[in-house]
């Protein structure tokens, strides 16, 4: 079931080592998704004097705004608005590190490091493309998946 949860946080800065390299994040529609086992919610990002910030940064803020574990938090989607000044994203904090693993899609897991892709060879790869070619419909997508 997904609730509304009742609090929000608004208004946190990030200080940088200029005084004018200051940061604002703000959630907004914070839903608390108990299906996937996670709090999710959009992310405004107010940075005036700032190119932007990293999402490694963005990370550590969420972590101490929620109290939780830098390892549980995924952020994604960011588009910065048409002359700077202000970006808008989405924020994902899971209630553990299992969950995180189970819903999460693998490209993020691999961007986190919580995961590593294994590449088969340019040979392996061309062989059971070619194995494909004498299979059709069903049988073909079977093949392909039992080969990975």
């Amino acid at each position: 079931m997904v609730g509304i949860a009742s609090f929000n946080h608004f208004g946190d800065s990030i200080k940088g080592n200029d005084a004018d390299s200051t940061a604002t994040i703000r959630t907004r529609k914070f839903l608390t998704n108990r299906l996937l086992a996670r709090k999710q919610m959009v992310v405004d990002i107010i940075h005036p004097a700032r190119a932007n910030i990293s999402k490694d940064e963005l990370r550590d803020k969420l972590a101490k705004m929620y109290k939780v574990e830098k390892e549980v938090i995924f952020c994604f989607g960011f588009r910065t608005a048409f002359g700077g000044g202000k970006s808008t994203g989405f924020a994902l904090i899971y209630d553990n590190l299992e969950a995180a693993k189970k819903f999460e899609p693998k490209y993020r897991l691999v961007r986190h490091g919580l995961m590593e892709i294994k590449k088969a060879s340019r040979k392996q790869r061309k062989e059971r493309k070619n194995r494909g070619k004498k299979l059709r419909g069903t049988k073909k997508a079977k093949a392909a998946v039992a080969k990975k």
